[in-house]
């Protein structure tokens, strides 16, 4: 057998180095598409990044306005309440004292009313003249005058006699104001 001449081996092993190249770049070609793709699919992605990271941004400027509305409101209201803590304080200050008030005004008609039973127990019919003029009770409303509210006027041969009626509405009225007082009382210790 005759030997191949030399440029028919080189030119077969130029032919499969070709066939191997031209598969190698088939391969390469289908890996660049890929890449291709996928270089769109981030770009689509980069541009939806960006454009939440705009809407973020826009949402953080108006996070802060409100923020920054909120602590002036926060602030005024606040001014507002300590205002209004101070006044009620004083406030207080002076129903307390208008209660003391009361409360000496009721300890003093407890006392009148006692003193006053033991003599009415010892001569019911006996002339027990006020010491001033008789204001008429208005049992906490406003009422027209009634003879009733007072003491009876004396008539020809009888001696006046206080109303029983009189005595009792001042020991409720008294009773009373001593109740209210102590819930009052009850509710600010309640409260501080």
């Amino acid at each position: 057998m005759s030997t191949l001449p030399l440029g028919m081996i080189i030119e077969g092993l130029v032919a499969v180095l070709l066939v191997i190249t031209i598969g190698y770049c088939w391969t390469l070609n289908r890996r660049l598409q890929r890449l291709r793709a996928d270089e769109e699919v981030l770009r689509a992605t980069i541009s939806e990044l960006m454009t939440a990271t705009e809407i973020a941004e826009r949402a953080i400027l108006g996070l802060k306005t409100t923020a920054a509305e909120a602590d002036k409101t926060l602030g005024s209201r606040l001014g507002q309440a300590e205002t209004m803590s101070t006044t009620l304080a004083g406030q207080i200050g002076e129903g307390e004292k208008i209660f003391a008030r009361i409360t000496q005004i009721a300890e003093a008609a407890r006392s009148a009313t006692a003193h006053r039973e033991p003599a009415l127990a010892a001569d019911p019919y006996a002339v027990h003249a006020p010491a001033q003029p008789e204001m008429p009770v208005h049992h906490g409303h406003a009422a027209a005058y009634s003879p009733e509210d007072t003491y009876a006027a004396p008539s020809a041969g009888e001696a006046a006699r206080p109303r029983a009626s009189r005595a009792s509405d001042i020991r409720s009225a008294a009773a009373e104001a001593t109740a209210r007082l102590e819930e009052f009382r009850r509710r600010k210790g309640a409260a501080a």
